[in-house]
């Protein structure tokens, strides 16, 4: 090979890392989970995630914007589900049509970030510890047991009172229920947050990322890493 041909090689190599730009944090989704062994043998369960591509559709500054933070792109919709305003926005991307999910990470800019780069897989590495964000498991309406732990009362003896919450009210004053009183509702199906998880491995050629321990949602569900 000649030297032309390797400093070629060299500058494309060049050209396509700088296409790309490392974030603070990632979006993908909950595959599902698994194990893996360590160094000294030890099973460790793991949450598979897979990351489909991201990219810059916005870079908001101090000066414009009043805060600095970076607008991420990914899955573009049907042509026909597109808005000429999303198109817009979204051109100097490499969607056609608008995306399906914009999602921003506030964070100070990277150098020399501009709209429509790639967001690097390796902005995480393995090691890395992240705080992970997900909507959990949508579980209806649900009684004090379930959704608060509520121990409940007899379950025999003809007490009639078995899984109720029992009573919830105050005397003649202030004649009223208190606020804050768990009562029974929609459990699940809100935003968990869980801090230090560790990153165990990740997979470039698939765009896997495994964490470890558990992670809030079902399988399918976005997940927001953030890195510590």
């Amino acid at each position: 090979m000649s030297e032309e041909q390797v400093a070629q090689e060299e500058n494309a190599e060049v050209s396509s890392a700088s296409n790309e730009v490392k974030l603070q944090s990632l979006f993908a989704y909950k595959v599902g989970m698994g194990s893996v062994y360590g160094e000294n043998g030890e099973a460790i369960p793991v949450t598979v995630l897979r990351m489909n591509p991201w990219y810059v559709s916005q870079v908001k500054t101090e000066e414009k914007d009043g805060y600095t933070a970076v607008q991420v792109a990914s899955e573009p919709k049907k042509s026909k589900n597109s808005k000429k305003a999303e198109v817009g926005h979204c051109k100097a991307t490499p969607f056609e049509n608008a995306p399906r999910l914009l999602k921003e990470v506030r964070q100070e800019l990277p150098e020399g970030i501009a709209v429509g780069q790639k967001v690097a897989f390796d902005s995480l590495v393995a090691g890395d510890q992240v705080r992970i964000s997900s909507l959990s498991k949508g579980r209806g309406y649900s009684g004090v047991i379930k959704r608060w732990g509520h121990g409940g009362g007899p379950a025999s003896h003809g007490s009639k009172f078995h899984r109720r919450p029992g009573s919830i009210g105050n005397r003649t004053w202030p004649g009223r229920v208190m606020p804050g009183r768990k009562l029974p509702g929609q459990y699940g199906n809100k935003t968990v947050t869980i801090k230090n998880v560790q990153i165990v491995e990740t997979i470039a050629d698939e765009n896997v990322i495994m964490v470890k321990g558990s992670v809030p949602g079902s399988k399918n569900t976005l997940v927001e890493l953030m890195k510590v």
